[in-house]
């Protein structure tokens, strides 16, 4: 996105070196077992494109909840509030390295648990729940740091108020 064709080619340069800093919000169903993880798992490239190819995802666990949700015999249901980080854009990365986890994102329809998703439509949440949060990348003609930050919707924000978290 560019008004001219040297700006575009340049800004397409950034994207392909891995200098463009992305974090989106995802709500999963389950705790991690560490505060800050990689997933390093090479995933294809989408319909169509059977090569696998390196994918990694830095996540970090931002809040933990858990909830009176029966699920699979269990009481309860435990669903974790994580910092996406992907270092690399593949087709539904943080999607699939979740599922990976079997930590599904809440609300996939594709790669998420349909008991969790069930659950969260009771609580009047009808949306997949990870959301671009943050996009950071240098002016590629002044050099100056550009930041843009998109607020939560009210679905999501009405699913982080199931967390017990600092202000954001």
């Amino acid at each position: 996105l560019a008004f001219d064709r040297e700006t575009a080619s340049a800004l397409g340069k950034t994207l392909m070196s891995h200098e463009v800093e992305k974090d989106y919000w995802a709500i999963c169903r389950g705790w991690p077992a560490e505060p800050a993880f990689v997933v390093d798992h090479d995933l294809d490239g989408g319909p169509g494109k059977p090569l696998k190819k390196p994918a990694q995802t830095a996540f970090e666990v931002l809040a933990t909840c858990e909830l009176a949700l029966p699920s699979a015999g269990f009481p309860t249901s435990r669903y974790a509030w994580l910092r996406a980080s992907p270092k690399t854009g593949r087709f539904r990365q943080i999607r699939r390295h979740l599922k990976h986890l079997s930590h599904h994102l809440i609300g996939d329809s594709s790669h998420g648990d349909g008991r969790h998703n069930r659950s969260f439509r009771t609580l009047g949440i009808h949306r997949m729940l990870l959301h671009a949060r943050r996009l950071a990348f240098t002016h590629p003609h002044t050099g100056a740091r550009i930041e843009a930050l998109a607020p939560p919707d009210a679905e999501f924000e009405k699913a982080l108020a199931l967390f017990d978290a600092p202000a954001r």
